[in-house]
């Protein structure tokens, strides 16, 4: 049979006519474009929740009156910012003795004036000769300059102790503040100005939804196919009224994953893959979306069926079959 076709094929290049396509190359061919084209088409929908992609609930490290209170529920902030305040008027009048204390060098200026005395001393008896002073005498203004130079040597490290029992101060007064680590809007407030808070009890909420993150229960065969970095479909349903009208269309946003769990839920069989999308509206956290996730576009799956998608390989494997018969 192979020598047939061969023999067709000579007869049709031998009449002017093209050769025909070996049926191996074509059904290859197929099974490649069929397989191409079903890694192309989107996995069923997802349904998951939105939440904020940065929900933070901030606390004082130790207990204190409430000072002052710098913002409100809702109000935007900026990482950085600073929040709320503790009543720190005696931690001030602490810092500022600290700092009054780092800044004299007094101590310093009067080793200094000592060692320099004590140096004037020592060369003034050595002046003198072997007739006016003895060697004891010599020997004990030596061991002056020394304790000299070592009461200065001790003056500068107070010094330098005093200047970080300043900046100490300055830390403890820093404790006594709350500054938002992200930016986003201030979700709650729990206390008040004169109010006493306690160590570690959260006292304010910031949370960003600008992106917002979607955590996905995907099905392990399809998430096996989706990579970090890979588009997705994120579908918003319309928020309805009773009266009929919407207080928020519906919206379709391009999201991006941003991390696929290395452990897969037994029970589902299914892994966590976290999406993030934008939030140009500004819409709340917590509403159900669709996720529909592009397998063959920057994942494995893609990767694998694009050798299938050429035919050369397989007509170079049949050609070989065919010179060894």
């Amino acid at each position: 049979m192979r020598r047939h076709d061969r023999d067709s094929e000579s007869d049709a290049v031998s009449r002017g006519l093209p050769p025909a396509v070996p049926k191996r190359a074509v059904l290859w061919a197929a099974i490649a474009w069929a397989a191409l084209a079903a890694s192309a088409q989107p996995a069923p929908a997802v349904e998951a929740i939105t939440k904020p992609s940065g929900d933070v609930k901030l606390s004082f490290i130790r207990p204190g009156l409430i000072g002052r209170v710098l913002v409100k529920e809702g109000q935007a902030v900026e990482a950085g910012e600073v929040l709320l305040e503790q009543d720190d008027s005696a931690e001030r009048v602490q810092m500022e003795e600290a700092k009054a204390q780092a800044e004299d060098v007094t101590k310093i200026d009067y080793a200094k004036a000592q060692l320099e005395q004590k140096k004037v001393y020592l060369r003034r008896i050595k002046e003198a000769g072997p007739q006016a002073t003895t060697p004891t005498e010599i020997e004990v203004a030596e061991l002056d300059v020394k304790v000299a130079e070592l009461s200065l040597q001790l003056a500068r490290f107070e010094h330098t102790q005093e200047q970080r029992k300043y900046r100490e101060a300055e830390a403890q007064i820093e404790r006594m503040r709350i500054r938002s680590p992200i930016a986003g809007k201030v979700e709650q407030i729990t206390v008040k100005e004169g109010e006493a808070s306690d160590a570690l009890a959260a006292v304010i909420r910031v949370v960003s939804v600008a992106p917002l993150w979607i955590d996905v229960p995907v099905e392990l065969a399809v998430a096996r196919g989706l990579s970090a970095g890979s588009p997705t479909q994120v579908d918003f349903a319309a928020c309805a009224l009773a009266d009929g009208t919407t207080s928020a269309p519906a919206m379709s946003v391009e999201g991006r994953i941003t991390y696929i769990g290395a452990v897969a839920e037994a029970a589902s069989n299914t892994l966590l893959v976290r999406v993030e999308a934008p939030n140009p509206s500004g819409r709340p956290a917590g509403e159900r979306v669709a996720v529909t996730f592009r397998r063959g576009t920057g994942g494995p799956g893609a990767a694998k069926a694009s050798p299938a998608a050429t035919t050369q390989p397989h007509s170079s494997s049949s050609d070989t079959n065919n010179k060894k018969e």
